[in-house]
């Protein structure tokens, strides 16, 4: 059943936090709230400098529908103090990256799954509407069947995976013991302009956008259900309007898989460059950390809320393709970390 409405825009005039709003994907959400009329509470980690990213746009005019809350996830007092008074929660705010999860592993249990808890517990205070928990795809690990549904056994394949297992399991038991009207939604490999420096796709793009012939990577078998950033954001929205996704988990993808070869050839040809790929051992993960096979199942988005992907992959990697072009400092092959 199909319980999401579209004939009217439940989002004007509504206050919305968004967590990890400076992100990837949370300023995409918030252009897109603030588009749809809501007034966005953008919850972003505190700095000491006035650098305002992805979010500075919004930010000119102090009267304007989004306003900066900076603060620390692991504080529960300035995360209680965020959400009274809002309608929608949406937390994206997390420590991401798989490789640093090797090296700190609590960094990552603090933030994903302390953070979490203080989210839930706040929004389960303040009586919010609807509170909407990012997961990954990651928490699938190597898929044992495939396309992957949201009963799939979830394999800690990293810490980065365990501490996103533990978060989704803390937000999914505050609607089981405390009926919080929360929903877990389950990106796939979300892509785009504004994507970090650190990502396959973005650090492919930067270093052929500089001049690379070679491109140097890990394992080129894994495959992966790359969705538009766009898409994904639409995909939030939509989810948060479905009762019948509360107390559920939601997969976000396209339902296709690509290669890491082929995405990086397909990766050259959108770029309009000449180059080659070279695997480069360095760069491969840990024995049983590597995560082989990503395909989702897509059906709960589709049928409970309405939810289609709208760009197709050769479209989108010509237009993030374009926008790292534009963006060379932000996307300099120097910022790309292991």
């Amino acid at each position: 059943m199909n319980t999401h409405t579209n004939t009217v825009n439940p989002w004007t005039g509504r206050t919305v936090l968004v967590t990890g709003a400076e992100g990837f994907i949370g300023s995409t959400l918030v252009d897109l709230l603030v588009a749809r009329g809501a007034r966005v509470r953008a919850f972003v980690h505190y700095k000491p400098y006035a650098e305002k990213g992805h979010l500075a746009h919004h930010l000119a005019d102090p009267d304007g529908p989004v306003e900066m809350w900076a603060g620390d996830i692991r504080d529960a007092g300035r995360v209680s103090d965020a959400v009274e008074g809002c309608d929608t929660v949406f937390h994206l705010a997390a420590l991401i990256g798989i490789p640093y999860s090797y090296a700190s592993p609590g960094a990552y249990v603090q933030t994903n799954v302390t953070g979490t808890e203080n989210m839930a517990e706040a929004c389960r205070r303040h009586g919010v509407r609807r509170l909407v928990h990012t997961s990954t795809s990651e928490v699938y690990g190597t898929a044992l069947t495939a396309p992957i549904a949201e009963s799939h056994p979830l394999q800690p394949q990293s810490p980065y995976s365990a501490s996103k297992i533990g978060a989704d399991m803390m937000a999914l038991s505050f609607h089981h013991a405390f009926e919080l009207p929360v929903t877990v939604v389950r990106p796939f490999n979300t892509y785009g302009p504004r994507q970090s420096a650190r990502a396959v796709i973005p650090t492919i793009l930067a270093q052929l956008h500089a001049g690379a012939r070679e491109i140097r990577l890990g394992s080129l078998s894994p495959t992966r259900d790359f969705t538009y950033v766009t898409d994904t954001a639409e995909g939030f929205l939509a989810v948060a309007e479905c009762d019948r996704a509360l107390g559920e988990v939601v997969n976000l993808g396209t339902g296709e898989e690509i290669s890491i070869g082929d995405l990086a050839r397909a990766l050259i040809a959108a770029s309009g460059r000449d180059a080659q790929v070279v695997v480069d051992a360095s760069r491969l993960r840990p024995t049983g950390s590597e995560v082989h096979r990503l395909l989702s199942d897509n059906s709960r988005a589709r049928d409970w809320a309405g939810w289609t992907p709208r760009v197709s992959l050769t479209r989108g990697l010509s237009l993030t393709s374009d926008w790292i072009a534009s963006n060379p400092d932000l996307f300099a092959p120097s910022r790309y970390q292991v």
